[in-house]
């Protein structure tokens, strides 16, 4: 999951190299926190949460075989 959040969240802003995703599994759940630069953070969030959504649903999809629950907090 780590990484198509990367591939994702690194297409969509001006500083790839400020993107930091930090992965913690549970029994039940996968949390997945992506932090960007601040200058960033409307490229990543989106006009209405609209890419945070569509971001939050491809993790979704891809996640469908783990049995387990994504969380993605933008930070």
């Amino acid at each position: 999951m780590k990484e198509t959040v990367e591939i994702i969240a690194k297409a969509l802003v001006d500083r790839p190299d400020e993107v930091v995703i930090v992965e913690t599994e549970g029994d039940e759940e996968i949390l997945i926190e992506l932090s960007v630069h601040p200058d960033d953070m409307g490229k990543v969030i989106g006009k209405s949460g609209k890419i945070a959504k569509a971001i939050r649903s491809v993790v979704k999809a891809a996640s469908a075989k783990l049995d387990k629950k994504v969380i993605l907090e933008i930070k």
